[in-house]
């Protein structure tokens, strides 16, 4: 009889850790596996505190569907660590995917030797190398997905098979990254995060003693400042360009496009 080698790994005393971003690739792979390969896994994700109520709802019924609770990795929160940099994170300088995310896995992982690392990155990533760790003694790196040759219709495919919803942010709510559309929905839909990060923009520029914002102000004709764009949601005018685009752009996510790479 041919030797499992997946059964050879559990006997060997492997841990086989599944990191959940709790996107689609990420719960996509966790569920197959657990279908394909049943064994012990421990499951984890790195939460900054700053997620969305349905991004916590997902990984809770992710955790009663993969039969065990997701664990989590935290080493601070956004706001918290906002505080402690006095400055907020750009993109060119993500010291908050680095401090909150990447770090404390690298640091946990280390721990939990000898073990297998899954990597959720599809088939048709080919350029994407996945997670890089500075101490890999005794960490293995697997990616089913590619290994089962899967690609974004196959993600959509499955998920849409068990009846899976990904929230529509899987991310921060206060995230630099956002467009003029997902602020304004921000603002529309839960006033208190975007005051929260309109006070953060008010206590860095205290700090260091010159304007600093979330948004770029090059980035369009609206205000950078989210207190200057606050007032104008609350003199009526929408963003209905960049609303347009957005909804757009995640049909076009829907059917096939490549994603935007969010950690």
């Amino acid at each position: 009889m041919t030797p499992n080698p997946h059964r050879e790994a559990g006997a060997q005393g492997l841990r086989h850790i599944v990191a959940l971003s709790g996107g689609k690739d990420s719960t996509a792979m966790a569920l197959r596996l657990a279908e394909v390969e049943p064994r012990d896994y421990t499951f984890v994700c790195t939460p900054t505190g700053d997620e969305p109520e349905e991004m916590f709802a997902h990984w809770r019924k992710l955790g009663e569907l993969l039969g065990k609770p997701i664990l989590p990795i935290m080493a601070g929160t956004l706001d918290g660590l906002i505080r402690q940099q006095r400055a907020l994170p750009n993109h060119r300088q993500r010291w908050c995917t680095r401090k909150l995310k990447l770090e404390p896995y690298y640091e946990w992982l280390a721990q939990q030797t000898p073990c297998v690392s899954y990597v959720g990155l599809r088939a048709d990533e080919e350029s994407r190398p996945g997670m890089i760790f500075p101490d890999a003694d005794g960490i293995q790196m697997r990616f089913p997905m590619r290994e089962w040759g899967w690609e974004l219709a196959d993600v959509h495919a499955y998920l849409d098979r068990r009846g899976i919803t990904i929230p529509k942010r899987t991310d921060c709510k206060k995230c630099f990254w956002q467009t003029l559309a997902e602020w304004y929905l921000l603002w529309r839909d839960d006033r208190p995060s975007y005051i929260e990060a309109e006070g953060l923009e008010h206590f860095v520029t205290a700090e260091r003693g010159d304007v600093r914002t979330f948004r770029s102000p090059q980035r369009d004709t609206w205000p950078a400042s989210l207190r200057d764009m606050r007032l104008r949601f609350e003199a009526g005018d929408i963003p209905q360009r960049s609303l347009n685009i957005m909804a757009k752009r995640d049909e076009q996510r829907r059917v096939g496009s490549c994603r935007v790479c969010t950690l």
